[in-house]
């Protein structure tokens, strides 16, 4: 058997970048590439909304991404969850 820690491994950042909600709704569609990314199996976080004062807050899972609007903050955060993620990759994929 395996522990999780030997299976999955979790990328962050924070960033002060701002996005839109149709950047963010892509980039989550993205995350559906395996080949590109890693297998992810979760990825939340909050970000600076471009075109309103509340932030961005997402959740995914594949097949299911969730986003809503919520509360500001001092800088975006972002998680990703899974096996074999590309970081490199990810943080392109952010425009990191």
């Amino acid at each position: 058997g395996h522990d999780a820690d030997e299976v999955f491994v979790s990328w962050g950042m924070e960033t002060h970048k701002k996005f839109t909600t149709e950047q963010i709704e892509g980039i989550l569609k993205q995350l559906e590439n395996a080949a590109e990314y890693g297998m992810v199996l979760r990825a939340k976080g909050y970000v600076a909304s471009q075109d309103a004062e509340r932030w961005i807050h997402f959740d995914y899972v594949p097949g299911e991404p969730e986003l809503r609007r919520g509360a500001a903050d001092y800088t975006g955060r972002l998680c990703v969850i899974g096996a074999k993620l590309d970081e490199a990759a990810l943080a392109a994929l952010f425009g990191l």
